[in-house]
């Protein structure tokens, strides 16, 4: 868990880091028809981990918490039991 006010840094495997420079240097092979290192396949990875995924995961945050919020409202319609008292 983290701390509070302490960055989050998004972590990947390596095995996940190795796939998305080679699926990154495949697509700008087949795109671009043009070779792309590993050197500059590996740096384009972290620049989009490092700039994008903050962006991402908080959206996704987001949505989860508007996903369970809904949720948690209909909760009350769905299991809500009626006391029994007269108002």
């Amino acid at each position: 868990m983290t701390k509070e006010n302490e960055p989050l840094h998004i972590r990947l495997t390596q095995d996940r880091r190795d796939g998305l420079q080679r699926d990154l240097a495949s697509m700008h092979e087949l795109t671009f028809d043009e070779p792309l290192s590993e050197f500059r396949a590996k740096e384009l990875v972290n620049f989009f981990v490092t700039h994008l995924g903050p962006p991402v995961y908080n959206q996704a945050i987001a949505d989860a918490r508007g996903f369970m919020l809904e949720k948690l409202e209909d909760l009350d319609v769905e299991v809500y039991e009626p006391d029994g008292r007269r108002r």
